[in-house]
């Protein structure tokens, strides 16, 4: 039987809504930019295309790799090309690989730009980890570092380096905005893993949901949603206007609501949509308030 996957169905597959994972850093990088006078919107917005070039085939990347080892026959999370066998696994590989070449692509406009060349290892490291997150012979992914691998490439490394390649430096407002980014965005992974945790203990995968146990992992996401914040009132005390970041805690409230609640499986799925939400209100807010305050 030919597997075809309908357009809506590859949609669906990208997960449009992972996009704040790659939205909300390069905002916040490009606010801290432009708070030091070196906004460029040409390298911006290459930026903004590494990251969701980056994430939807990480996206892709997973779905491919979950797939072809059974992790996804039993999950209750949102549809995958090839758990559900609407898709050729090779199909969704190479949009994987596809996706990547378009990161890289434009990665190599960010550094011709910037004059940063150094920085294509940096880009190179970010595929690779892409692609090992739940791909090869022993997936990091499967080993708990996911969470690590999130802040470090979703915070640290979107966040300062949107801001490196066009300021050519890092501040410590930009750090701090890293580091909220890095957190929320872990958050999303976090309450995304406390979800499988039923399906993936069966299957064998080891997140840190899994090794952390169902209440730890609950207190953790609850930790990580509240760093942000922790954040915005330290860099408040030299930049009022950041203190508008608080406007993106009640997005909050409904998903740490159901976290804290004890809410399972279907019903933590839009708990992983709205910490995304906030994290996506949170980076645009703090951007916008390094640039202009």
């Amino acid at each position: 039987m030919r597997l075809m996957a309908t357009v809506s169905q590859w949609i669906e597959g990208a997960r449009l809504r992972t996009f704040p994972n790659a939205i909300a850093p390069v905002l916040a990088g490009t606010g801290a930019a432009a708070g030091v006078d070196s906004f460029d919107p040409l390298i911006a917005l290459l930026a903004l295309v590494v990251a969701l070039s980056l994430i939807i085939g990480v996206n892709f990347a997973n779905d491919y790799s979950d797939g072809i080892r059974g992790t996804d026959d039993s999950r209750v999370g949102p549809f995958r090309l090839v758990g559900s066998r609407s898709a050729r696994p090779a199909s969704v590989r190479n949009a994987a690989f596809a996706c990547f070449g378009v990161a890289a692509v434009s990665g190599l406009g960010v550094v011709a730009l910037s004059g940063q060349w150094w920085m294509l290892a940096i880009g190179a490291l970010c595929i690779a980890g892409a692609w090992f997150y739940t791909g090869g012979s022993k997936p990091y992914g499967y080993a708990g570092l996911g969470e690590v691998a999130v802040f470090v490439f979703f915070g640290l490394v979107a966040v300062l380096g949107t801001m490196f390649v066009q300021a050519g430096t890092v501040s410590g407002f930009g750090i701090g905005a890293a580091v909220g980014v890095g957190s929320l965005s872990c958050a999303v992974l976090v309450a995304n893993n406390l979800r499988d945790i039923p399906s993936d203990r069966v299957t064998g995968k080891r997140t840190l949901a899994v090794m952390l146990g169902d209440r730890d992992t609950r207190t953790f996401y609850t930790a990580l949603a509240l760093v942000p914040f922790v954040i915005t009132v330290l860099i408040g005390l030299r930049n009022s206007w950041v203190l508008l970041g608080f406007l993106a805690l009640p997005l909050l409230l409904i998903p740490l609501r159901a976290v804290i609640r004890g809410a399972t499986g279907r019903y933590l799925i839009p708990a992983v949509r709205d910490t995304g939400f906030a994290m996506l209100a949170w980076g645009a807010i703090t951007g916008a308030a390094l640039a202009f305050g």
